[in-house]
């Protein structure tokens, strides 16, 4: 097989939200195979869950984007190279130490203690918003669309909360977000600018606060900035990586899990039965059968290694599919199959968070928020029902993102 034979990665999504089928028959015929990327490079594709986890696990490859052979899949990914790195991009033991010092934010007895609270108090308001809104629809007969009358609002005003924003600024705030999130891409990296100067803003506003808060940037200014562990822009970078970094896959999997539990009535049924018994097991099908962050996990070889019997060599690209790895077959029977009751499913062994040492760091703190908004919506909104057939809806652009562009539904 020549280069111009390999198939162009990323795969397009034939049907809306399931993932490429192709990951399917390269699972069972070549689980690891090499694809041809944008800028005609060749990279090596893991489509199992065991390798997948093997090499993401492994200090052999890299994360630094900036290491010879990381596949880059869009054209914005050489560029990012530019941009001041951090640990999701680095590299023990630097990716180790400014991990570090988020760490104690975001384990599970913080989260429980003091986010948790913040959570429910944020999910209740923005539901109760978007209650008032669908009554007001609802006289017209017309529908309300959940993506953006609350999915898109509750991630975002928890995480601003989470750094500090002031409540004067998340108006204008919210809409960058909503549009970095939802548009097209000229219109996104606007956005996405201004975003990062206003974070650049409030990292030197927090500087010269006199009395410290208890959000993020403010304990990255008085722990790293001041003793001189880390510089304004740093700070302002790796601030900006707690706003963007999981925000788009918490809207994508409150959307896509409301409108899955919708085509599966009885167990839509069964959580509303027991919600808060169900909750997690609902987020881990979840993030199991969506993988809203499907291609991530890149990496670059630094010493030449076996995995699943192929040997990868130093400066080969490496891409670990863990939307496939998440539908092997070998990990999770009937993997096409949406069920909450899965038997003997852990936390752990969904990729929809990573693996290894690069495993997303906020994990807890995310799967949080999804159990109170999938347990919030059940009990406030029992009769919400879709507003459209599924062939109606609509999809965000089908090899980057698999978020529903738009959700409407009816108050019954």
């Amino acid at each position: 097989m020549t280069t111009n034979d390999l198939p162009s990665f990323p795969f397009p999504r034939e049907e809306t939200y399931h993932p490429p089928p192709i990951y399917a028959r390269l699972r069972k015929e070549a689980p690891i195979s090499q694809v041809r990327l944008y800028d005609g490079k060749i990279a090596w594709l893991l489509t199992k869950h065991q390798d997948c986890c093997e090499a993401l696990a492994s200090s052999k490859l890299s994360a630094d984007r900036r290491a010879p052979g990381y596949p880059e899949i869009h054209a914005g990914g050489h560029k990012a190279k530019e941009a001041i790195p951090t640990f999701v991009n680095m590299d023990d033991p630097d990716h180790a130490a400014q991990r570090a010092m988020l760490e104690d934010e975001f384990t599970p007895e913080t989260v429980n203690r003091k986010w948790r609270p913040m959570m429910e108090e944020i999910v209740d308001a923005v539901l109760e918003e978007f209650v008032v809104k669908g009554q007001e629809a609802a006289k017209r007969e017309e529908p309300i669309d959940l993506i953006r009358e609350f999915a898109v609002h509750a991630p975002t005003l928890i995480i601003y909360r989470v750094l500090g924003v002031p409540a004067a600024d998340v108006e204008c705030l919210s809409r960058d977000s909503e549009i970095r999130n939802s548009t097209s891409r000229n219109a996104a990296e606007t956005a996405n600018l201004e975003l990062q100067k206003y974070v650049t803003g409030l990292v030197k506003q927090k500087v010269q606060d006199q009395q410290p808060g208890e959000d993020i940037i403010s304990k990255l200014v008085e722990e790293q900035l001041k003793p001189g562990r880390l510089t304004e822009d740093q700070v302002a970078t790796l601030a900006f990586l707690v706003l963007t970094a999981g925000n788009a896959a918490l809207i994508n999997s409150i959307a896509l899990g409301l409108l899955t539990l919708l085509q599966h009535p009885d167990q839509l049924a069964d959580l509303k039965k027991q919600p808060e018994k169900l909750a997690a097991q609902v987020v881990n099908e979840v993030t199991r059968y969506y993988t809203a962050s499907g291609l991530n996990s890149r990496r670059a070889v630094k010493e030449d290694l076996m995995i699943g019997g192929q040997l990868l060599k130093k400066g080969e690209g490496v891409i670990c599919a863990v939307q496939s790895a998440n539908r092997d077959e070998g990990q999770f029977p009937d993997p096409d199959k949406f069920d909450i009751h899965r038997p003997g499913m852990r936390p752990e062994d969904t990729l929809g968070f990573g693996f290894g040492p690069h495993r997303c760091q906020a994990e807890f703190f995310s799967r949080a928020q999804l159990e109170i908004v999938f347990v919030k919506l059940v009990q406030r909104l029992p009769g919400l029902r879709l507003a459209k057939r599924e062939t109606e809806l609509t999809y965000s652009e089908p090899t980057m993102n698999i978020g529903v562009n738009e959700l409407p539904v009816y108050f019954q």
